[in-house]
């Protein structure tokens, strides 16, 4: 299911759209947090664009929601996805419950 209630922009390089981010808002007591997904086509993997698209849209998203923690979960078959939040977010949670698959980075 995909959630379209927070905010969820597509990603365009070279006026092809190739990939998406977007976080979901947590609720209630977890009001304060979101979690991040973030997709780009394989064709764009291993040019820093994803690193510099996510710095861009924490810059934006924190302080506009006024976030306090962002989380992210990334598959462990894709090391190279979970160095991009390694790199904007604090490091080293325990693995995701609902995911087992899922390595929280953030």
């Amino acid at each position: 299911m995909v959630d379209l209630d927070g905010p969820a922009l597509a990603i365009e390089i070279d006026g092809e759209a190739c990939g998406g981010i977007a976080v979901r808002p947590g609720e209630g007591e977890r009001a304060h947090a979101a979690e991040l997904g973030y997709w780009l086509g394989r064709r764009h993997w291993g040019r820093g664009h994803m690193t510099r698209v996510v710095a861009a849209y924490l810059e934006w998203l924190v302080p506009a929601l006024p976030l306090q923690r962002v989380e992210a979960h990334v598959l462990d078959i894709n090391p190279a996805s979970a160095r991009v939040p390694k790199e904007r977010l604090q490091r080293g949670r325990p693995a995701s419950r609902r995911n087992p698959q899922a390595r929280r980075v953030a």
